[in-house]
C-alpha cells in the first residue's frame, strides 16, 4: 500500500492501491481517461461492465462510464474493489462536475453509480464505495470542504448519505436548505444530467428536490419498483423516500450535502471498521503530503527551482 502511495507522488491524478480486510484490494483511480493506455483504459472498462452484468437481472447502461467514450472516463474517479485473485467485484464511479458559480466556478464530486456483485453484498463494502474516495480528495484539498452530490430512489443510499456527510439536504430530519443547496442543484440539473442519465424532459421540484420520470436518459434499467429498492436500518429513512417519491413514475432524490472535519470525524468512528482505520489515516497522510507537506519544503529551498517558484539568485548545485 505504503509502495503504492510513493508511486503516485510524480503522477498529476491519484492512483492509489490498498487493502480492505483479508479478501479485497480497493484501487482508485483519478480521471483515468487523461492518462491511462488505451489498452489498460479498456480493462478498466471491461471490468465495470463486468460487476454491471452480475448486478443487473436484465437490461444494460449506455452512459457515463459505460458509453466507452474516453472523455467521460476523464470526468470521473472509479472506485473498484477486487477479490485478492483479481477478480472484480463492485465499484463506484464518482463523477467530477465542475458548475459556474459567483464568484468562482464550484467542483461537486457526484457519487455516482455503485454497483456490487449480488454475492459480495453485506459484507461490508459501503465504508469503501461511497466514502474512501471523498476522504481522500478531502486530504489532498489541504482540509477544505468539498461538496458531493447523489441521486437516488434506494432509502438504504438516501441514509447512508445522510448519515456520512455534513449539512445533507433533503432528508427525513428537515434541516436547513440554504442558498448553496439550491443554486447547486439548479446548476446541476441545467448542466449535468448526462452525468447520472437522467433526460431534458424529466421535471425538478426545487421545494424538495424530487426529480420527476428520472430514468429516460441512459439510466432506464436501474428503475426500481418500491419492493425492489433496498430499505434503510432505520425506518425514518424509508418512510421519507416512500412519502417523498414516486416509484411508479420514476421519481429520484437528488442530495446534497459536504465532506468536512465533521463527516470525517463521524466517517472514520461510524463507518470505517476499527482494523483499517490506521491504514486509511496513513493512506491519505501520503496522499496529502504531495499537496500539502511537499510544496512547503520545496517554498523554503530559495536555492532550488519549483514549478512557477524560480530562485532570487541561482545558487551552487
Amino acid at each position: 500500500m505504503i509502495g503504492t502511495v510513493f508511486k503516485a507522488f510524480g503522477r498529476k491524478y491519484m492512483d492509489v492501491t490498498l487493502r480492505s480486510g483479508p479478501d479485497y484490494v480497493v484501487r482508485i483511480i483519478e480521471r483515468p481517461g487523461l492518462w491511462m493506455e488505451p489498452d489498460a483504459l479498456a480493462d478498466l472498462s471491461h471490468n465495470l461492465r463486468r460487476i454491471a452484468a452480475r448486478t443487473l437481472e436484465a437490461g444494460s447502461l449506455t452512459y457515463g462510464v459505460f458509453s466507452g467514450d474516453k472523455s467521460r472516463m476523464g470526468e470521473v474517479i472509479i472506485t473498484l474493489v477486487s477479490r485478492r485473485d483479481g477478480t472484480p467485484v463492485a465499484f463506484n464511479a464518482l463523477a467530477i462536475m465542475t458548475l459556474e458559480t459567483a464568484p468562482q466556478p464550484t467542483e461537486v464530486l457526484h457519487l455516482g453509480l455503485v454497483m456490487v456483485d449480488p454475492d459480495e453484498r453485506s459484507k461490508n463494502l459501503s465504508w469503501v464505495l461511497y466514502g474512501l474516495t471523498c476522504f481522500l480528495i478531502f486530504f489532498r484539498r489541504q482540509f477544505r470542504p468539498v461538496w458531493i452530490s447523489n441521486v437516488t430512489q434506494v432509502p438504504a443510499v438516501v441514509g447512508m448519505v445522510s448519515q456520512m456527510f455534513s449539512d445533507v439536504w433533503p432528508g427525513p430530519d428537515k434541516g436547513r436548505r440554504t442558498l448553496t443547496h439550491l443554486l447547486l442543484a439548479r446548476g446541476i440539473m441545467a448542466s449535468q444530467r448526462h452525468v447520472f442519465g437522467v433526460g431534458p424532459e424529466a421535471g425538478f421540484i426545487e421545494d424538495t428536490f424530487v426529480i420527476t420520470a428520472a430514468y429516460t436518459g441512459g439510466s432506464d434499467d436501474l428503475q426500481k419498483t418500491w419492493d425492489q429498492a433496498p430499505k434503510h436500518r432505520d425506518d425514518r429513512y424509508n418512510a421519507f423516500c416512500q412519502q417523498a417519491l414516486d416509484y411508479t413514475r420514476g421519481d429520484d432524490l437528488l442530495q446534497l450535502g459536504l465532506m468536512d472535519l465533521a463527516a470525517m470525524r463521524s466517517y472514520l468512528a461510524r463507518e470505517v471498521p476499527r482494523s483499517a482505520v490506521f491504514g486509511l489515516v496513513l493512506t491519505g497522510a501520503l496522499v496529502a503530503l504531495r499537496r500539502v507537506v511537499l510544496p512547503a519544503v520545496y517554498w523554503a529551498d530559495s536555492r532550488r527551482a519549483w514549478s512557477i517558484l524560480r530562485p532570487y539568485k541561482a545558487g551552487p548545485e
